[in-house]
């Protein structure tokens, strides 16, 4: 076997996992908007920007009221992030939610938050 066949294998073997891996990360997120989904009447999405740097997708539920009643941050550079909790959200109505206020050193988290409490047009 040759060097090159090796490192095509190689290769091929890394995006493949790649493709694996990434699918499973997309199942337990369409997991946990689903379950979010249930919890409240209406449902706000937002996500960072970013090539080098970690992202984060934001998503937040409201009850009638217009209190976050369910959220979750995912959040990484990698296959392996999870979504996570947003307990600190819990019973902040909708107007109550500033990100300056509640992630003032999380730049990332703050654009998401923003673009998920956004009204939609």
């Amino acid at each position: 076997m040759s060097l090159t066949t090796i490192l095509v294998t190689l290769a091929a073997v890394a995006w493949l996992a790649q493709i694996v891996l990434g699918g499973w990360q997309i199942h337990r997120f369409n997991r946990a908007f689903d379950a979010l989904c249930l919890r409240g009447t209406a449902v706000g999405v937002g996500r960072s920007a970013g090539r080098f740097k970690a992202r984060v997708v934001l998503a937040i539920a409201f009850d009638q009221e217009g209190r976050v009643c369910d959220g979750f941050v995912l959040r990484g550079l990698t296959v392996f992030a999870r979504p996570r909790p947003l307990t600190k959200l819990y019973g902040l109505l909708k107007s109550e939610l500033i990100p300056d206020v509640l992630f003032p050193k999380d730049r990332a988290c703050q654009t998401a938050l923003l673009l998920a409490i956004k009204p939609k047009t």
